[in-house]
């Protein structure tokens, strides 16, 4: 009961600080007040360099195979007009995603996805919007380590590899602007690599991740700058049933960014790096799991400070296969 308030007290001031200090999610005008590893620290899927390509970061602990849906949304604030010092207009990346992971032998998985996305920001000649299909995803997931020791605790090591397939239009007039990730997609192939581990005791679990996206050159001989993301998270059950689990998260998750480049040539204040502080939790009733995450910066450094990181939100719905 001590872990359960004391996560509580956790998710309390993450709200507070999003009311008080930062902001709120919003969509336009609307606010938003069987243990494997996901690999999914990639569905991010957006769009590269400065801001709007940033990971979900949600790693469920309930499914090891599933089909669902997710919800995805980023806040930032962008300076537009080169006369203000500060960043005071707001940018909102939504995403739907359809998504799954199913096994394929005792050691190899595969996970897909594909989002649906609906932009809107500010800028000086007013909102602007745009909505469609981004880019899908397909990797591999290969076990390398899956051990219990004489303890009841757990190890487990995942390798993942896979494409990002360009199905989202890139708009090459977009990229010039202050946050060139303002795309339905990268229009370019990219490689996804990530390794997870995961070390369970007792009613907690430890996660650790790296991914790796290095992306090519479209069409328009654009190129975002490559993405590195880092995390870690602590989990605890605090009801573990036959057929009723909650579990809740906090951690940390970091995301670096490369320059982008044109025609080889590299732009300037396009890379940067931020770190996140995060909490969730997730609920799972026989077949169904449900799970939502709050994520708040606590460094942005994006874009030469041109980009300011503001907040995050996820929430899913999967059903286990």
């Amino acid at each position: 009961m001590k872990s359960l308030n004391i996560f509580i007290i956790i998710l309390i001031a993450i709200q507070i600080q999003a009311g008080n200090g930062l902001d709120s999610l919003q969509i336009k005008s609307i606010e938003i007040p069987c243990l494997k590893l996901e690999l999914l620290g990639l569905d991010c899927d957006a769009c590269g360099c400065s801001a709007g390509n940033g990971s979900s970061g949600f790693e469920t602990l309930l499914q090891s195979q599933f089909v669902g849906v997710k919800y995805f949304a980023q806040h930032y604030k962008a300076k537009e007009n080169a006369f203000v010092n500060q960043a005071n207009y707001d940018q909102y990346f939504n995403t739907i995603m359809l998504w799954s992971r199913i096994s394929l032998t005792e050691k190899l998985e595969v996970y897909g996805s594909i989002p649906y996305h609906f932009h809107n920001r500010e800028t000086n000649f007013g909102n602007q919007n745009i909505k469609g299909i981004g880019d899908a995803t397909v990797m591999g997931i290969y076990t390398l380590l899956n051990k219990q020791t004489e303890k009841m605790n757990h190890h487990q090591l995942n390798l993942g590899g896979g494409v990002k397939i360009p199905l989202g239009k890139f708009n090459e007039s977009s990229a010039s602007g202050t946050n060139p990730s303002f795309q339905l997609g990268t229009g370019s192939w990219d490689v996804l690599m990530a390794l997870n581990y995961r070390y369970e005791f007792g009613k907690s679990a430890v996660m650790l991740g790296l991914d790796y996206t290095l992306k090519g050159e479209n069409e328009k001989k654009y190129e975002f700058g490559d993405q590195f993301n880092y995390s870690v998270a602590y989990h605890h059950y605090f009801i573990r049933k036959e057929n009723f689990i909650l579990t809740g998260r906090t951690g940390f998750q970091g995301e670096i960014y490369q320059p982008n480049k044109q025609f080889g040539e590299i732009l300037n204040r396009t890379s940067g790096d931020a770190l996140f502080g995060k909490a969730g939790f997730e609920l799972g009733y026989k077949n169904w799991s449900l799970g939502s995450e709050w994520m708040l910066p606590v460094v942005s450094n994006l874009g030469s400070n041109d980009i300011e990181a503001r907040s995050r939100f996820s929430f899913f719905l999967n059903f286990g296969l």
